[in-house]
């Protein structure tokens, strides 16, 4: 994995390990923590469907929505391939593996993302301004 610039501006390091919490909450289900890092400025998604939401409303709603399609007991990993941070802004690229639990479906649904995402600091804290994450094809993965 791929560690954060040495300086580390703001925790950057630190911020990665709650991001990584956050987005095992949402795989359970609860959008809450992803949420709450969540810019209230200007944002983008570019979600797994190929489709995109702009402004920051429309980000938080995409994910409150999003993470309903999941139940209790799901896992979540983020294989960091790279972060960075420098100065007020951040980001990670990796893939997102995911074991989750869906209505109707008797087994968890594995699924893999490739995903980045952009950090800016504001106000004392990382926030997201923007994330891209796609379906990790089995053609594209090294394992």
């Amino acid at each position: 994995m791929a560690k954060a610039n040495s300086d580390d501006p703001h925790g950057f390091q630190q911020f990665m390990r709650l991001r990584a919490d956050a987005a095992a909450s949402y795989a359970d289900g609860d959008a809450g923590p992803v949420v709450r890092l969540l810019t209230r400025e200007a944002s983008t998604f570019f979600g797994p469907d190929g489709g995109y939401v702009q402004g920051a409303d429309e980000v938080l709603t995409t994910h409150e929505q999003g993470a309903k399609a999941f139940q209790r007991g799901g896992e979540n990993e983020l294989e960091i391939l790279q972060s960075f941070a420098s100065g007020d802004v951040g980001y990670w690229v990796g893939i997102q593996h995911a074991r989750v639990r869906m209505p109707n479906k008797a087994e968890p649904v594995a699924m893999s993302l490739r995903v980045t995402e952009l950090f800016r600091h504001e106000a004392g804290a990382w926030r997201l301004v923007h994330r891209h994450a796609d379906m990790l094809t089995e053609k594209q993965a090294p394992r």
